[in-house]
């Protein structure tokens, strides 16, 4: 074979440079960037004519195939084949696209899994599960041709005000690792020529803007970054192999990310290693022209960006076309700077193994969309994601023999509000709220669009109910209110049926998504963390009514809810849960799965407190001298890792294997964990960690690591943590991270504020610079003593 680039027998690194000798500059630059699905289609079917226009000289990536059209799974393979087959068949060199899609809360697209959103994922405490997500996704997303997912996001958060918190796994950068870690190897698996590469964003600081609004500057110190915002894009790229970076919108300290050399050449490629692809954030680069206003036009947005290290220009070609042709032609940008460019992009395609097998089996789809198995890990996922806030008296679990039962609220019967931003109806909104309200992108749009809420069979948290109860059971259902709004009309009919009820169930929250009507998601800030509109009101004329009343939160932030904690017997936080949420929030109502999330980001009591977190330095968390606010206490309503179950939990027998340990030691942390109540049940054990005395200012308490165990009721665990002292180090004055000797306290508990066994250990040696770092912890689980037992 002449041509060493279709020979997969050869080195990628030898094919990849055969290939880019042959490429003319109109094909380079081609691969810089790329198109949306509809700019290749006329009345939605695939455009030989556009083809010839857009990709005569080939084309780096396909933007949404499947998540920004109305095609099911079947139609979206065939559409990918096509595209595939022209760019093999009918460009020079035959190059195939790089299909990515959105993947925050599964494949976005018609028919595909929709899992818990992302704060709800993280509220499992439970990585495994989450790899097995990160699987179906992958399966479902190569099934159609798309072999790149622009997920997870790596964003620590603290700030409830901005909408993408749901997006988020929530505000500690531990639990952020662990869970993002998971998600990437559930993607990418140990070869990505079986997965699907996944892309860590966004890169970085971008959940700490000011006053929570999007795209907004973030404002935080050098160590800071290292030490919290970094370190899960650090941990995926050195531990799960990430295969490709997003940069954020936002600026640090004057200097937009998009055009940082600091974060994506010194930090991300020399200092990490990492050699895999940096895309742009949907038309960031040509923001570094209008939006950050540091770029004189198209030209110079392109020449920052590329010489940041920015490789590919997404969603569509604007400043990676024409613009970077006149600069090579005018001399302002180097040919070896666009060749290492498509070095990279070309290496993905070549590990992908896109060359070799361009093409999807069209019939195959059909196996792999909306299957039980799929179904069954979503349900499942939904069940662990739902943290039990309240439950004064043992409301629940409610009997289903009741004789009424009043279902009220603005999300008891609505499908569309139980799915995150990222998920397809609310991208299809977008699209057409764009398309019919003015372009502010100034980007293609599609011709048509079909909207539906049920993308795939969803049901509603009323119809989770009717489906539990038994076949006597009076469900009563009124709406009360809308989700938004000053309409109180309908609070009359919800107090008439909670009167007749024996209990009120009122689900109340947010709707997701980026329009104008949604209340939480991309671009969808609040100032205010009450429940929006007038669902608190709601709230408080069915509680007067004397009926006991549980609230099911179907939400995307952290709300305030003083009002309710203080009053209503029950809460639920179910949080944005997906396709089999109303099922889950059913099972969870009535008994039939014992509640074990945990929060995975503090609840604030007002808005005013924010930020509040549990990770604060020994001067932070209270206003000195006083301690609280003149209005209300500094703690959390709830806190980081909080959350109840329908049985308890006795924790003893703390072991540390060492008193002292090396400097590159380690020590392994066990205890004995009992289920004391009548019932199987969750709980999630939390080690954290404090530096006694250092030389620089430590957290109060650092998570290092966490085991969700289930036991029956009496069972026992040992649980043993194998904590590498390499992940105790810290940033000193001169920016190296270093290992000090001194005191460690360990703090075990069922959540950041319940510490239930403490102990100690001591870093021996002198102060060490260390350059490998370990990030997650290995945790055993074996069968264990009763609590009894290790007391004796």
């Amino acid at each position: 074979m002449s041509d060493v680039y279709l020979d997969s027998g050869q080195p990628i690194e030898k094919r990849v440079e055969d290939l880019l000798a042959r490429m003319t500059v109109d094909e380079k630059i081609a691969q810089l960037s790329g198109i949306w699905v509809y700019e290749l289609l006329h009345d939605m079917t695939f455009s030989s004519d556009k083809a010839d226009f857009l990709m005569k000289y080939g084309i780096g990536q396909i933007t949404r195939i499947g998540g920004a059209s109305s095609l099911d799974p079947q139609e979206t393979a065939k559409l990918a084949n096509q595209i595939q087959k022209y760019l093999m068949e009918h460009t020079r060199l035959g190059i195939p696209a790089l299909v990515h899609e959105e993947a925050c809360s599964g494949y976005m697209a018609k028919g595909a899994t929709c899992f818990p959103q992302t704060i709800g994922v993280a509220s499992t405490w439970n990585p495994d599960i989450v790899e097995k997500m990160g699987s179906v996704i992958r399966e479902q997303m190569k099934s159609v041709g798309a072999r790149q997912a622009l997920a997870p996001l790596l964003d620590v958060t603290r700030d409830a005000r901005w909408g993408r918190v749901e997006e988020t796994f929530g505000e500690d950068p531990y639990l952020v690792s662990s869970m993002g870690v998971s998600y990437i190897r559930g993607l990418q698996t140990e070869n990505v020529k079986n997965g699907v590469i996944a892309t860590g964003k966004h890169f970085v600081g971008y959940g700490n803007s000011e006053g929570g609004m999007n795209w907004a500057p973030a404002h935080i110190p050098t160590r800071e970054l290292y030490e919290v915002f970094l370190y899960p894009f650090e941990a995926a790229v050195k531990e799960a192999n990430l295969g490709s970076i997003m940069p954020a919108y936002h600026e640090l300290d004057g200097v937009p990310c998009h055009k940082s050399k600091q974060l994506l050449r010194d930090i991300l490629r020399k200092k990490w290693g990492f050699d895999g692809i940096v895309v742009s954030d949907y038309f960031a680069i040509h923001m570094l022209y209008d939006y950050h206003h540091l770029a004189k036009n198209k030209k110079e947005a392109a020449k920052f960006a590329l010489d940041a290290g920015v490789d590919i220009e997404l969603p569509s070609t604007d400043c990676y076309g024409l613009p970077i042709k006149e600069m090579i032609e005018q001399g302002t940008i180097g040919m070896d700077l666009i060749d290492d460019t498509v070095r990279r992009i070309l290496r993905a395609k070549f590990s992908l193994g896109l060359f070799e097998n361009p093409y999807v089996d069209e019939g195959h789809t059909v196996e792999v969309f909306d299957t039980s198995e799929q179904r069954q890990l979503a349900h499942k996922i939904a069940q662990e994601s739902i943290i039990l806030l309240k439950n004064e008296k043992k409301v629940l679990p409610l009997k289903k023999e009741l004789r009424s039962i009043a279902v009220i609220g603005p999300n008891a019967d609505r499908v569309r509000n139980l799915i995150g931003d990222y998920a397809y109806p609310c991208h299809i909104e977008t699209l057409i709220e764009m398309r019919d309200s003015g372009n502010v992108f100034n980007t293609p749009l599609p011709e048509r669009l079909d909207l539906t809420d049920n993308f795939v069979p969803i049901i509603s948290i009323l119809e989770g109910i009717q489906e539990k109860v038994a076949a006597d059971t009076k469900v009563l259902f009124a709406q009360g209110c809308n989700v938004t709004g000053d309409d109180v009309e309908g609070i009359s009919e919800a107090v008439e049926i909670a009167k007749q009820a024996d209990i009120a169930i009122v689900v109340v929250g947010d709707k997701a998504g980026l329009t104008d009507s949604c209340t939480t998601g991309e671009s969808r800030d609040r100032a205010d963390l009450n429940l929006p509109g007038v669902q608190e009101q709601l709230v408080k004329s069915v509680y007067e009514t004397g009926t006991p009343v549980v609230v099911v939160l179907v939400n995307g932030r952290p709300l305030s809810m003083n009002w309710m904690a203080e009053n209503v017997p029950a809460i639920l936080e179910a949080w944005l849960p997906g396709e089999e949420g109303a099922r889950a929030v059913a099972d969870i109502l009535f008994g039939d799965y014992n509640p074990g999330g945990k929060l995975p980001i503090s609840v604030p009591r007002s808005v005013g407190q924010i930020p509040v977190y549990y990770y604060h330095k020994p001067s932070g968390g209270r206003s000195h001298w006083k301690g609280d606010y003149v209005e209300m206490s500094t703690k959390p309503l709830y806190p980081f890792g909080f959350g109840l179950s329908y049985t308890e939990f006795s924790y003893a027998n703390l072991r540390i294997s060492n008193r002292q340990v090396p400097t590159q030691g380690t020590v392994e942390i066990s205890l004995d964990i009992q289920n004391i109540g009548d019932r199987p049940g969750d709980e999630v054990v939390q080690l954290y960690i404090h530096d006694e005395l250092a030389s620089i200012t430590r957290p109060v308490k650092q998570l290092k690591g966490f085991q969700r165990i289930t036991l029956n009721a009496g069972e026992t665990k040992t649980i043993t943590f194998q904590l590498n002292v390499e992940q105790l180090g810290f940033y000193n004055e001169d920016l190296q991270y270093v290992i000090e000797s001194g005191r460690i306290n360990v703090l075990i508990g069922s959540s950041s504020e319940d510490i239930r066994l403490t102990g100690s250990f001591e870093i021996a040696g002198k102060t060490e610079e260390i350059s490998n770092r370990y990030f997650i912890t290995k945790v055993r689980v074996q069968k264990g003593q009763s609590v009894q037992e290790a007391i004796k």
